[in-house]
C-alpha cells in the first residue's frame, strides 16, 4: 500500500503581515484623508485691512489673513493676493467635521461670546 503525504498550504508569515500592512494602510487613508489637508493655491481680491513693513495685510472671503508683500495700496483699497488655503476649508469637510464632532451646537451658539452667566 501507498503512503500519500497529505500536506496543508499554509499562508507564510511574511505574506499574512504583508496583507495586515496593505490592510491597514488602505483603512488609514479612508479614515485620515489626508487630501483634505493638502494646501490649494487660491488667487482672490482681498481688501486691506492693515500696512506693516513686510507688505499690506488683507482679509480673505476665508476668513484667512493675507500679507501681500510690495504693496503700495491704502487701507479700504483692494488688492490682489495670491495665498494657499487647505483643501478641507474650501470644500467644506472642515465644517461638516465640525458639525458631527458637535451636533448639540448650532450656529447661535457659536457666535455667542463671554461667560456663562447672566445679570
Amino acid at each position: 500500500m501507498l503512503k500519500q503525504k497529505q500536506t496543508e498550504n499554509k499562508l507564510s508569515r511574511r505574506m499574512l503581515f504583508s496583507a495586515m500592512v496593505v490592510g491597514i494602510a488602505v483603512v488609514v487613508v479612508f479614515t485620515v484623508t489626508p487630501w483634505n489637508y493638502v494646501p490649494t493655491e487660491v488667487t482672490e481680491d482681498v481688501t486691506v485691512i492693515a500696512i506693516t513693513e513686510y507688505g499690506c495685510v488683507g482679509e480673505s472671503q476665508y476668513g484667512l489673513s493675507v500679507v501681500v508683500p510690495e504693496c503700495s495700496a491704502k487701507v479700504g483699497e483692494t488688492v490682489s493676493a495670491t495665498f494657499n488655503v487647505p483643501s478641507g476649508k474650501l470644500n467644506g469637510y472642515w465644517q461638516e467635521l465640525e458639525r458631527r464632532q458637535n451636533p448639540m451646537v448650532d450656529e447661535w451658539d457659536r457666535n455667542v461670546s463671554g461667560s456663562g452667566f447672566s445679570p
